[in-house]
């Protein structure tokens, strides 16, 4: 696709995938509808984390190709909250 915009890319690899404010239009609003099952801040962010690399476009979808496709989100942070989540 970019390179009929008329981009050349060398290593699509590079590139990362999601970030964490990238989440599609109204994913916030439904996220919130769970936030009553979060007692803690760290753990409604993993949550959204999480989620937003389910519904990512990678083919992988486990926490090491979550977090090394995505901007912002940390292994050990997004291992804690699937680890010690309710």
């Amino acid at each position: 696709m970019l390179e009929q915009q008329g981009f050349y890319v060398e290593d699509v690899t590079l590139m990362k995938e999601t970030t964490p404010v990238a989440m599609p239009p109204g994913c916030e609003r439904r996220c919130q509808k769970f936030d009553e099952c979060w007692e803690k801040t760290p753990q409604k962010t993993g949550f959204r984390h999480y989620l937003g690399g389910l519904l990512g476009e990678s083919e992988r979808k486990n926490i090491s190709q979550i977090a090394n496709n995505s901007i912002g989100i940390v292994y050990n942070r997004l291992h804690h909250f699937i680890a010690d989540s309710p």
